[in-house]
């Protein structure tokens, strides 16, 4: 370890010798080192955001939706069958993420009078399946199913045409029909378009406030459910199979569907993302690099005397060689280093949420890619490799009274 420290320690002299002419030579390579992890961090991190908006919209992959329906009435099956049949083939393949849909129009009783609100009917893993964070509150759970009074989730215009502005007085709202109820609006959720009003409720329940819904039908206009199953991705085909077949015997004479409602294509667009950006800030590098190199050819042409002389005093073709060739690694490696910590400093900063994902709160916050910081440090590394082989190649091949007479 002697000889490789020594080599390093006489870099690092020459370095400190030669700051200014460093110096000088390193901001090409210091704003190529930024610009490259600035830009490969910043596109990880918006391919992180895509995903997380993807599967808000169409499940986490694979998500696989199942609905099934008459094919001579059109109506779907029986609630207690399906709910049977259903729990049947769960528990018989061990598939243990499971979300329900219904969709609704439901009266809500507004300052601005009663309105027909399109409302989703979900079980509380819905927002897990598909990585829902409320903007305020929370997101529907388990125990609203025996809650006195029913839970809902509603939009921010929504909220807006409840007349309050946050959750913080606890605003209910009343739904109307037949048999009112008054609900508790426990979470706010940035969806939907302009003035659109959106609700979310906790699907079918034994809850005391569900008991007259059916007395309640006219309040309301039901369209078809569907049923969501989280499956790993290799079994998705084999599994869209089997559920249309055993919920098919299971249902008798009633039609099932299952398809693959989740962003199929998004990881092949999201590696494509990653891969332009990469070779993007590759480019810019390589940039950085050839002005090391200009400087560095310029400078051995200056130095030939003095290796001539360290030369004729017993210093090896290998030392030289390393020498040299060090001295350019030690210096992009110092610069990269400072390029990479400002670009952490730097995307850390950065309003990621308002900025890709209108507002809404990440399902994970995400962190700066360590991928992008360790390719940042290798690429500064690997220039000045590159960028000091040509000049120490040249050093060696000097002959030792030409470089005196130099």
């Amino acid at each position: 370890m002697i000889p490789v420290l020594a080599t390093l320690a006489e870099a690092w002299s020459e370095v400190r010798v030669h700051k200014a002419r460093v110096v000088l030579s390193l901001v090409g390579v210091f704003l190529a080192v930024f610009a490259m992890t600035t830009v490969t961090a910043f596109g990880l991190l918006v391919a992180q955001v895509q995903q997380e908006q993807g599967e808000r919209m169409g499940g986490r992959p694979a998500t696989i939706g199942v609905t099934a329906y008459d094919p001579q009435t059109g109506m779907p099956p029986d609630p207690q069958e399906w709910d049977a049949a259903v729990t049947d083939l769960t528990e018989r393949y061990g598939i243990t993420a499971t979300a329900s849909i219904g969709y609704e129009e439901t009266r809500f009783r507004l300052p601005g009078g009663t309105q027909a609100v399109q409302t989703k009917r979900v079980s509380p893993s819905y927002g897990q399946l598909h990585r829902i964070e409320p903007v305020e509150g929370r997101w529907l759970r388990e125990g609203d199913r025996d809650s006195l009074a029913p839970a809902v989730v509603v939009n921010e215009a929504f909220l807006g045409a409840l007349g309050v502005p946050d959750l913080s007085s606890h605003p209910t709202v009343v739904i109307g029909g037949a048999t009112p109820v008054r609900a508790a609006v426990v979470g706010v959720v940035r969806e939907g378009y302009g003035d659109e009003l959106l609700a979310y409720r906790v699907d079918r329940s034994a809850g005391p406030w569900d008991a007259p819904r059916e007395a309640d039908r006219s309040a309301m206009v039901s369209g078809p459910s569907t049923l969501e199953l989280w499956v790993p991705p290799e079994q998705a085909e084999e599994v869209m199979a089997v559920v249309s077949n055993d919920l098919g015997l299971a249902l008798g004479g009633v039609q099932v569907d299952a398809y693959r409602q989740d962003a199929e294509g998004l990881e092949e667009t999201l590696g494509m993302l990653r891969l332009a950006i990469r070779g993007a800030g590759v480019v810019v590098l390589v940039l950085g690099g050839l002005g090391v190199l200009n400087i560095g050819l310029v400078t051995v042409r200056q130095r030939i005397r003095e290796i001539g002389v360290r030369r004729s005093f017993g210093a090896t073709s290998g030392r030289v060689f390393s020498a040299i060739m060090l001295e350019s690694v030690c210096a992009t490696f110092l610069a990269g280093l400072a390029a990479v910590a400002l670009s952490v400093v730097l995307v850390r900063n950065l309003p990621l949420e308002q900025l890709l994902n209108s507002g809404v709160p990440l399902a994970e916050t995400p962190a700066f890619p360590v991928a992008a910081a360790v390719e940042g440090l290798v690429a500064a590394t690997a220039v000045g490799a590159l960028a000091g082989l040509l000049p120490a190649v040249i050093a060696v091949r000097a002959k030792v009274i030409d470089a005196i007479r130099f």
